[in-house]
Parts: structure tokens; C-alpha cells; sequence
């Protein structure tokens, strides 16, 4: 099988899918520190603007993480119609003209929601005014191996087979909650609303914060000494924590527009779980599923064969794999730095303003650090 990469980042669909026996042909990405990584690590044709793009070859896939800037929480919230989220349209342009056997897209779940879900709306309403069939799921990265939660929604359409078998043909459940770990992850950048805490695990990585900043999240190492406990993962760390081989985007950008491009980026080991599923799709599981009606709120999980519309009860949790390591030993292994002075008192001031909750060792050894790197 081969694909095209729409939106192609730094190519975590293709590396996903390369791994479940699909090749890459052609890939279109428009930022060019991107598309630096894209030349390095890809040996496929390479195109810039979509809008410029006046075909596709004839492929068996078409994948499209179409920009979520103007869908996310910590974006613009303009929607669908937005400058860079509404260039999904020219995608649907390209793939009109050479259908192929699969297309799959990916973008925040806050897709679901948004203008009561019109993103979403707008997506199903097209494939299904052209005979398509489509499943979504969301599904969070922590589950796929990844000391990251992540979660986000794939779509999977099909003109000639039944996408269910590639999203809906696996449910490992809710995960049983574990009692302590050994580190903990949180966003400096935040503490007035939210800390974006992880048990184990980091925050999802972002592009960039609410305060315009590309910056990775920052983790409490229980039990580590003051002035250690609170850091930052390396940028090494970071593209790990997505799945891609460490050093993936180094010798192209600093380290900022690094941070930037891995937030950006597609999960690897989600898109390889979905390539194996387009190689091989299997029946269904067998949950619960009801009837959805046009204009009703959007689930977690949904399909449409023929235009008939049913919203299913899957878990984010398809399939539980273990991480090799824990975050811990990930930090370990890719190296940290101590969370600057600045970025921790600033954290530090907002948390202690908000009446937000978080244990209060963390708060202690926050403190703490404070205090440490502010007298160094």
C-alpha cells in the first residue's frame, strides 16, 4: 500500500504507517522548518502550499492532521471556517479528485464541541453527500505505549469498505488507576485555570501556549533533590514522548521551534496501530451503539455506513500497551533541566492565587525549588 501526507508535520502519520508496511509517495507540508525534517527523513516527492497542489497520485491512503488552530481550547476557537483549520476544504478538493481507497484525519477532540461541533458536522455531511463511509474514535496516546496523554480524534472513511473494522475493532476499557507514581507532569505555563497534570505521565504537548510560547511541559521527580525535582524534559525526551526516534528534528530549527514541531505532531505509534487496522481491517467489537441524529451532540466515538449514523460506546483505550519505561526513566535516560527561576516563580504566584487543587508536597517541593533557583 502506499499514502500521501497532507499536513504532514514532521511525519508522524508516515512514520506509523511506514512501521504497519505502508510507503510514503508524496508529502505536502507548508512550514519549512517541518519540511526540513520532512526532506531529511523522508526519500519521497515533497510540495509546499496545499492550495498549490493541483492533484494527487493514485494512492491507497490520504492522510490529512489538518491544522487544529483554529479548533483547539488554546487556539483562535474560529472553527471550521477559520484561515488554517478551513484548508481541511482543500484537502477535500484533492481527494475528490482521486479518491482513494482510504482517507484518514486527525485533529482535537474539541472538534466535537465547538460551535456544537460544526467541525465535525461539516465532515461527516461531506463524505456522506459522496457516498462515503466514515468511523471516528478518540483515543489517548498514554494507552499506545507513550508517557504522554494525548488525546485526539481519527477519522477513518471509505467509499468501498467499512472503516469500523480499522477504529472499532479493539476496546482494552478503562484503565485500573494506580496509586502513586514517581513523577509527575504539569504546564508551567498555566496555574490560573488549570495545571494540565499528568499521574505518570506529561500533559499533551502543545505547538505553543496560551501565552504564545513553544514550550514543553515540565514534571515533579518525586523524591529527587531541591533544585532537580522540578524540570523540563529535553527535546530528546519530548520527540520520545511522541514516539519518534530521539534526535528525529535536530540540525533544522532551535530548540523552541523543535518543541514546537513535536507538539504539532502526530503520535507514531497511533498512526501504526491505524495502519495495521487499514492493512487488515477486522469485525467490530461487539458495545453498545444507538441511533445519531443529524444535528445531535457529537460522542467520543460515531460511524455512518450508508448514511445511517449510529454513536458507539468505546473507551479512549483500545488497546493497552505498556510503556517501556516510566517517565522517570525516560527523563533519566534523555535528560532534563532544572525549571528556570522565572518559569517556576511565575507558575508558582498563579497557582497560589487560584483556588485550584494539587497535593500538597507538590506545592512544598515547588516552593522549594522557588526558593533554590531564585538564590543560585
Amino acid at each position: 500500500m502506499r499514502s500521501v501526507g497532507l499536513f504532514a508535520g514532521i511525519g508522524g502519520f508516515e512514520v506509523g504507517l511506514q512501521r504497519a508496511g505502508i510507503d510514503t509517495e508524496l508529502l505536502c507540508e507548508y512550514w519549512d522548518p517541518a519540511a526540513n525534517v520532512l526532506k531529511r527523513r523522508f526519500d519521497a516527492d515533497l510540495v509546499g502550499d496545499i492550495r498549490d497542489l493541483k492533484s494527487l497520485p493514485s494512492v491507497e491512503v490520504v492522510t490529512a492532521g489538518f491544522p487544529c488552530t483554529d479548533l483547539s481550547q488554546v487556539g483562535r476557537m474560529a472553527g471550521i471556517d477559520g484561515n488554517e483549520s478551513g484548508l481541511v476544504r482543500e484537502a477535500f478538493r484533492l481527494i475528490e479528485k482521486t479518491p482513494p481507497r482510504w482517507v484518514v484525519l486527525e485533529n482535537v477532540p474539541n472538534m466535537l464541541s465547538l460551535g456544537g461541533g460544526a467541525a465535525m458536522s461539516f465532515i461527516a455531511e461531506w463524505f456522506e453527500e459522496r457516498g462515503w463511509n466514515w468511523a471516528y474514535r478518540t483515543v489517548d496516546s498514554q494507552n499506545f505505549g507513550l508517557r504522554q496523554r494525548r488525546r485526539r480524534v481519527f477519522l477513518v472513511a471509505s467509499r468501498s469498505e467499512d472503516p469500523r473494522g480499522v477504529l472499532f475493532s479493539e476496546e482494552a476499557g478503562p484503565p485500573r488507576p494506580r496509586a502513586s507514581h514517581s513523577a509527575y507532569g504539569f504546564y508551567w505555563t498555566e496555574g490560573n485555570k488549570g495545571v494540565g497534570w499528568g499521574a505518570g505521565v506529561t500533559p499533551t504537548l502543545k505547538g505553543g501556549s496560551k501565552l504564545g510560547i513553544a514550550s514543553p511541559p515540565a514534571v515533579w521527580r518525586v523524591g529527587q533533590e531541591v533544585g532537580e525535582a522540578i524540570a523540563r524534559p529535553s527535546i530528546e525526551a519530548g520527540e520520545r514522548l511522541q514516539g519518534f526516534r530521539s534526535g528525529w528534528t535536530n540540525g533544522v530549527a532551535k530548540q523552541g521551534v523543535r518543541w514546537k514541531m513535536v507538539g504539532n505532531a502526530v503520535s507514531v505509534p497511533v498512526s501504526e496501530w491505524i495502519g495495521r487496522g487499514l492493512h487488515s481491517p477486522k469485525s467490530p467489537v461487539d458495545v453498545a451503539r444507538r441511533p445519531l441524529s443529524a444535528g445531535g451532540r457529537w460522542p467520543s466515538a460515531a460511524a455512518s455506513l450508508s448514511g445511517i449514523r449510529e454513536a458507539w460506546d468505546l473507551s479512549e483505550r483500545p488497546v493497552d500497551k505498556s510503556a517501556p519505561q516510566s517517565l522517570t526513566g525516560l527523563l533519566d535516560k534523555y535528560g532534563v533541566q532544572p525549571l528556570s527561576f522565572g518559569a517556576a516563580n511565575g507558575f508558582y504566584t498563579r497557582l497560589q492565587a487560584s483556588t485550584l487543587r494539587v497535593p500538597d508536597e507538590f506545592r512544598d517541593a515547588l516552593a522549594k525549588h522557588v526558593q533554590h533557583v531564585g538564590a543560585s
